[in-house]
């Protein structure tokens, strides 16, 4: 593993521009904070099959603490399937534990957000708000609601955890966030993502992210043998091409459709779901000789990997992969034991202390039990299921979950299909502004044109 500071001098300007900013080294992508793809890349649902999907999600978030106590495995496959895009906002709410801390700390948020912060992190959140997915129209206009509620989000970050302040890594997390639920909700969100699924990522010295790029390597020794090999034999180092990805949880990486996909497996699974992606990537690109073909260097290798092919980040075919791949949080623990101990060895103790990382929904709800109140709808919202009586769609989704946690099993990449972020307003359904005509939402509960939450 090479120093930080080394690591700077070694990343090619085209690829990762690392940047410092006061007291920290902070990444950033010069050429666009756009995802690679477009809302085409999506897998098409039938209206009558995301209905049902709706109110058995509804369910669920009525009697979160039951389904997460006796029925987790159960979340795991409806979360695997997709999260309806109209429940996407509460369901990441409720999955990351956002819910219960937004409700033990009543009036926090609001707190935080009347403090001025500090200058000199306000200054560089503030420079880099155009650069958060530029062609969304919720972030295009200089000084939008979008970006204002941006810089309330990332400000308020500094003022929650002020030795850490601001990174430009957690500006399209947060986002992406704003794109499916409130400021407030949002913030509560990027604090457990920072402190529970990622901790220490955000850090001065990128230690965590470091860590995390050695245990991804020796994964891969598993996964592909081929890719690590190739890798090794060039002396790539993990940081040169995976601190974007996983740092900013694939969200400038791959097509938004599924980036919304790999975050609802991310937010309920935790951080394993993160090295899949990598691992698929990786295997995907260079786990054959035939593929390695087109990139006999090292410098062909970083461009291949700045540049993933489109039909590796194809929405079936990720989730299907990710799925497939048996990569456990034992496998990343022990891993993590392992590079702790040679990090000791060559670099002494870590300088950033971070809590433990939680792997999942399950595991941050068992370490801090909610009460009911804390879980309460706000307001309760009674809905009647549209289960019943059975029909013939019911029963295909009844099978579909029936047979097991792998519902979607693509034999092959599938073509791409138009999706519905149904958080954005009417006539865009996906995060880029284009004129082009969509058709009217009739796959939600939920109003196309206000936030979703019920």
């Amino acid at each position: 593993m090479f120093p930080c500071k080394l690591v700077l001098s070694l990343v090619p300007s085209s690829f990762l521009n690392f940047r410092l900013s006061p007291n920290k080294v902070t990444t950033l992508s010069e050429s666009s904070s756009l995802s690679t793809g477009s809302s085409n890349d999506a897998v098409q649902i039938p209206t009558e099959v995301l209905r049902q999907r709706e109110a058995k999600w509804l369910e669920m978030l009525n009697s979160w603490d039951k389904w997460m106590a006796k029925k987790h495995k159960k979340v795991k496959e409806r979360c695997q399937k997709g999260v309806p895009p109209s429940l996407r906002g509460r369901a990441w709410l409720y999955l990351t534990g956002g819910k219960v801390r937004r409700e033990q700390n009543q009036g926090k948020f609001q707190a935080l957000d009347n403090q001025p912060g500090d200058p000199k992190w306000v200054d560089i959140i503030e420079r880099d708000l155009h650069r958060q997915f530029p062609f969304h129209e919720m972030f295009a206009a200089r000084g939008g609601h979008g970006q204002q509620d941006l810089l309330r989000v990332l400000k308020a970050y500094t003022l929650h955890r002020p030795e850490e302040g601001y990174c430009q890594a957690q500006a399209p997390i947060a986002a992406v966030l704003l794109m499916h639920m409130p400021a407030e909700d949002a913030f509560w969100v990027l604090v457990q993502i920072c402190e529970k699924y990622l901790p220490g990522y955000y850090s001065t010295g990128l230690e965590a992210i470091q860590l995390d790029g050695e245990i991804l390597y020796a994964l891969l020794r598993r996964v592909s043998p081929a890719a690590h090999r190739h890798l090794k034999k060039h002396k790539l180092e993990p940081i040169l091409y995976m601190t974007e990805w996983f740092m900013c949880a694939f969200s400038r990486t791959l097509p938004w459709a599924s980036v919304l996909r790999v975050w609802d497996m991310f937010l309920c699974e935790g951080v394993k779901i993160i090295f899949r992606v990598g691992l698929v990537l990786l295997k995907s690109m260079l786990g054959s000789q035939e593929k390695l073909k087109a990139c006999q260097g090292l410098y062909e290798t970083m461009e291949l990997l700045r540049a993933v092919r489109p039909q590796y980040m194809q929405e079936a075919f990720l989730v299907h992969e990710i799925i497939e791949l048996e990569v456990s949080e034992k496998d990343i623990e022990r891993e993590h034991h392992a590079q702790l101990r040679r990090w000791k060895e060559t670099h002494g103790d870590l300088h950033c202390k971070s809590p433990p990382r939680m792997h999942g929904a399950k595991a941050i709800m068992a370490a801090e039990p909610p009460s009911r109140q804390d879980l309460r709808q706000m307001p309760t919202i009674i809905v009647e299921s549209s289960l019943a009586p059975q029909t013939g769609g019911q029963r295909a989704e009844g099978a579909e979950e029936n047979g097991g946690t792998k519902a979607e099993k693509p034999k092959a990449v599938v073509p791409p299909q138009e999706t519905v972020n149904s958080y954005l307003p009417p006539g865009d359904p996906s995060p880029l502004v284009k004129p082009a005509a969509v058709r009217g939402s009739k796959e939600s509960l939920g109003s196309a044109e206000h936030d979703t939450y019920l």
